[in-house]
């Protein structure tokens, strides 16, 4: 039976321990993307340009409802590339950091010694 309670954005968190963190990290800078746009949407509401005559709460929440949506469906469709800057980004750092931690013998890698010891 699924969750009464879905996520934010239609995205399932992954279980840490058998996930992909190539694909944990795609979802992260979706996610990211999502919230990005939703205030950049936001912000472009709040610059009205005339009285709507149809304000009232209902349509302001239908209205921001609707505006997360997009947000979301953006942020899946990649349109403003927003995640893939974040994954090439971190992408990067990790590079960068496992090659500064040394060969893959070196100490606290995981890898075994000449005698099958673990490190």
């Amino acid at each position: 039976m699924p969750s009464p309670l879905a996520p934010i954005g239609g995205v399932a968190p992954a279980n840490s321990a058998n996930a992909d963190p190539r694909a944990q990290l795609r979802a992260a800078a979706e996610q990211f993307e999502a919230v990005f746009l939703r205030q950049m949407i936001g912000a472009m509401r709040q610059a009205k340009l005339a009285d709507d005559w149809l304000d009232s709460s209902a349509t302001e929440q239908f209205r921001d409802m609707a505006d997360a949506r997009l947000a979301d469906t953006m942020a899946q469709q990649g349109s403003f590339g927003i995640a893939e800057l974040l994954i090439q980004q971190f992408e990067r750092t990790a590079a960068a950091t496992n090659g500064a931690n040394g060969p893959a013998g070196s100490p606290g890698t995981g890898a075994t010694d000449n005698d099958g010891a673990q490190s």
